[in-house]
């Protein structure tokens, strides 16, 4: 009886360890199902996204034609059957051209977040947790950098250290970092005031141990809040820049040289070299303004059931 006992009870846990998987994987996507059903507009920014990173992904598969390819036939072609919008003022497949340049402004926009981030919520968590002198140092640096507007910052970045991706991606992430990093200043200062902080120094914990393991994790929320947010605000900085002349450089393809330069001059016999490209501007950024509008109510506490 005792043996029978113990193989049921042997049978019993490992359905248990077989269902407590699958059982995770219905809570996570019931939990996504409900969350697009209260959050329809992010729900479309997020698919919208979605299908932005897969047009830049198979950029090569997807384009009809060569991007570079000019052929007098196309100059200022209207869009037909074959070219859908159209060809430019030098004769290039404006499709084309607009799939290309997705890989660019997606490039350019995870690049400057990625370092834009990770710089700002070091020196926010750093300055909020030392405080004193360090505080006092690094927020003077920030308030040197929020003394210019942000667009004429990353104009004399790139201006004196010459338009290349490197330096677009630079001069994106530095003005992105006062942003994140007095959010993150903010969210730090009430963190380290719990008692957890406490219990962990009173065992001989070190500063950048506390750090690391007890005030990143719980200041990972307005992080992500702030990257999903600033993606749209880095591809509009990078399509700015390369409207000015500025950008990267061709024969890249960039939205923002599309709408400057030359095309200027044939928008009126033209339009549709500049509607296309503005267009895909619009569009990828208000589907990043919608999601990150989604994150900060799903992840922020005191936004939930609020809306």
């Amino acid at each position: 009886m005792a043996s029978e006992r113990r193989s049921q009870g042997q049978g019993a846990g490992a359905l248990r360890a077989i269902d407590e998987p699958v059982r995770g994987r219905k809570s996570w996507v019931s939990g996504l199902l409900r969350v697009a059903r209260k959050k329809p507009l992010g729900t479309v920014g997020a698919i919208a996204i979605f299908l932005f990173i897969l047009v830049a992904i198979f950029a090569n598969v997807l384009s009809p034609h060569d991007p570079t390819n000019t052929v007098p036939g196309w100059r200022l072609l209207p869009p037909t059957l074959e070219h859908p919008m159209g060809g430019d003022y030098l004769g290039r497949d404006l499709l084309s051209n607009i799939i290309h340049g997705a890989r660019l402004s997606l490039a350019i926009g995870i690049l400057s977040v990625l370092c834009g981030t990770l710089t700002g919520s070091s020196l926010g968590i750093l300055s909020a947790y030392m405080g004193g002198k360090v505080d006092f140092a690094i927020q003077r640096v920030i308030d040197t950098i929020m003394a210019f507007p942000t667009l004429i910052l990353a104009i004399a970045i790139v201006a004196f250290l010459g338009p290349h991706l490197i330096n677009v991606v630079f001069a994106i992430s530095i003005t992105l970092i006062p942003t994140t990093s007095r959010v993150l200043r903010g969210a730090v200062l009430s963190i380290k005031e719990n008692q957890y902080i406490e219990a962990a120094k009173s065992i001989g914990a070190g500063s950048f141990r506390i750090m690391g393991r007890h005030v990143l994790p719980n200041a990972m929320a307005p992080i992500i809040i702030l990257a999903s947010i600033e993606l749209g605000a880095a591809i509009i900085a990078e399509a700015s820049l390369s409207f000015l002349g500025l950008g990267v450089p061709p024969p890249a393809s960039s939205w923002g040289r599309m709408l400057g330069g030359e095309s200027i001059r044939f928008m009126t016999v033209a339009p549709w070299i500049l509607i296309f490209p503005g267009m895909g501007i619009s569009i990828v950024v208000l589907a990043f303004n919608l999601l990150g509008d989604t994150v900060r109510d799903v992840l922020d506490p005191r936004l939930r059931g609020t809306r």
